[in-house]
């Protein structure tokens, strides 16, 4: 046996960071702060803060197609089109459907971003802790197994969190969503003022707050603050909202112990049965195709849920012959996803003599879960419960029709007010909800890929039908008229809110991982992106993804120094 003991020593760091999203730059500033040299492997290209936002700054008539979409463009991204901030200043964020293919055995709508920084750069911001109506729903209902943590356990980390991130937001008090450490609100306009009024009066179990957001609404670190232009999606060059490349990578790097290798697709963790840990991982560069391995003592898993689903389940060996650390046969199973793309919209007569006079608001107003709170709110057709968001405005003109000056004076003016309400609800974790590997359909690196088998059932559809009716019934209450409802039921995976795939629990029997996102089966693995959650909650998850990596980290490097991993 021939060994290159100079590569292996070149290729060998502390830790490895497998994505370089929302929880990998997490991991990334935290190893690297705790003195760890690492590894972040990006299967995507650079993008470099600032430098790389090419579409910034521009106005819409200096794009080709004023923002719009050409049919070439729809024709090579069909899925990834559909998603609110895909235009045309944004579509270089997001993968090309024809060259990364997954197979849907359901509808199911996986929107991606292969790049440095992931989706941290086109995710829509609202950030909601989870409460112990949460954690503590699987033991209570028995959907699901019982989460191996509670508040208590994370609520620190959210207080660490939020702080370096810059979390906006109005403390409520309510106790099925702890407030954290909020910068000032943002300001709601005058008819959700109005609105939310209007609900405090009439109702005991509901409020509408302004959304809790990962927006500096004041000056923070470097001088990042959020100027109120509206035009996230297409890369912040005030570093206004809370990003990888702009916040946790520039922090990591810093420390002078970072490493970001962009263009590496991790396609395994590499296990050594005589150690019983891994030692590595094992990538294919995607420009030469050439393989190469990493190696170090940790190695933390943050490639999306479904990335590492697929890693997972492609790293076989005799000791896991289904995937890395699936002895209990869950990875991949149990996917969840919100459902959302039901609500209604109303018309307002009155505040003609008001506009706004915050510029555009990066944001809306949110309505937290009043169902299944309590025995007072306890459904008889459904378990578990959901959320609203939503915002006011006015449309533009008269109503004026045809063309010519007469149209173009009347859109000079401010139309008449309007609000409108969408719904978050949770999704329920189902074993039969899953992705498997398809090894007899590759890509275009020869690569497996996944078949997503996953949908919506019963409890979420009984949901859905409250969702609706109590939207109309809320705006109607607040004296909006002309009231419209809709349901245009996306299928899973549209709301980009995947996880579960290699959940948490308190048994290796029916758990992935242990109460630190450890492998229950390998030690030194972590997996801390929305694969290891146990079930959906209604509340966008970010913010939980990065306080469970954050604790991650630092129980980690503690055990690393005692060599327990």
């Amino acid at each position: 046996m021939n060994l290159n003991i100079r590569a292996v020593k070149e290729n060998t760091y502390d830790a490895i960071v497998v994505g370089s999203g929302i929880s990998g730059g997490w991991a990334a500033k935290e190893l690297c702060e705790k003195g760890l040299k690492t590894l972040v492997l990006e299967r995507g290209n650079d993008v470099k803060h600032v430098k790389d936002y090419t579409t910034a700054m521009m106005a819409p008539w200096e794009f080709p197609h004023r923002l719009q979409l050409s049919n070439e463009v729809k024709q090579n991204f069909p899925i990834q089109s559909r998603c609110y901030a895909f235009d045309e200043s944004s579509k270089q964020y997001w993968v090309n459907d024809k060259e990364n293919p997954y197979n849907e055995i359901k509808p199911f709508n996986w929107l991606r971003g292969y790049h440095v920084g992931g989706r941290s750069l086109m995710w829509g911001r609202q950030v909601y802790r989870w409460s112990d109506l949460d954690f503590e729903a699987n033991a209570k209902d028995g959907h699901g197994v019982d989460w191996p943590i509670r508040y208590k356990d994370i609520a620190p980390w959210y207080d660490y969190v939020e702080t370096f991130a810059g979390v906006s937001g109005q403390a409520e008090g309510l106790p099925q969503l702890p407030d954290g450490k909020f910068l000032p609100p943002m300001e709601m306009n005058c008819l959700e003022k109005h609105v939310a009024a209007r609900i405090k009066e009439k109702y005991n179990d509901r409020i509408i707050t302004i959304g809790r957001v990962a927006h500096a609404t004041k000056p923070m670190q470097n001088g990042r603050q959020c100027q109120s232009r509206n035009l996230c999606h297409r890369g912040c060059p005030f570093t206004g909202y809370f990003s990888s490349n702009g916040v946790t990578l520039p922090a990591a790097a810093a420390t002078g112990n970072l490493t970001l290798r962009p263009d590496s697709i991790v396609t395994e963790v590499i296990y050594d049965e005589q150690k019983g840990k891994a030692t590595g991982v094992r990538v294919l560069d995607a420009h030469t195709l050439q393989s190469v391995e990493y190696y170090a003592n940790i190695v933390f898993l943050n490639a999306s849920t479904l990335g590492t689903t697929f890693v997972l389940l492609n790293s076989t060996s005799n000791r896991f012959p289904n995937g890395l650390g699936n002895d209990s046969e869950q990875v991949g199973h149990n996917l969840m996803d919100h459902h959302f793309g039901v609500g209604a919209d109303g018309e307002f007569d009155g505040f003609e003599d008001q506009y706004y006079n915050a510029g555009r608001r990066p944001n809306g107003i949110y309505v937290p879960r009043f169902r299944n709170v309590n025995e007072a709110t306890k459904m008889k057709d459904y378990v578990r419960g959901f959320g609203y968001q939503g915002g006011a405005g006015r449309g533009r003109g008269n109503g004026t029709e045809g063309v010519g000056a007469a149209l173009k004076e009347s859109l000079t003016e401010p139309g008449k007010w309007s609000m409108g309400i969408g719904s978050w609800g949770e999704h329920l974790p189902y074993y039969e909800n899953k992705a498997t590997l398809n090894k007899d359909k590759k890509d275009k690196y020869g690569l497996p890929t996944l078949d997503i088998d996953c949908e919506f059932k019963e409890n979420e559809l009984a949901m859905r039908k409250d969702m609706l009716e109590s939207a109309k019934e809320m705006l109607a209450a607040a004296g909006l008229k002309n009231i419209t409802s809709y349901d245009d039921m996306p299928p899973p995976g549209h709301c980009i809110h995947e996880m579960g795939t290699a959940r948490m629990g308190r048994d290796p029997k029916t758990s992935v991982l242990n109460s630190w996102n450890q492998l229950h089966a390998v030690k030194n693995v972590f997996v801390t992106d929305g694969a290891c959650m146990a079930s959906s909650a209604c509340q966008n998850p970010s913010i939980t993804y990065m306080a469970l990596t954050a604790r991650a980290c630092d129980h980690a490097v503690k055990e690393l120094k005692k060599g327990n991993v």
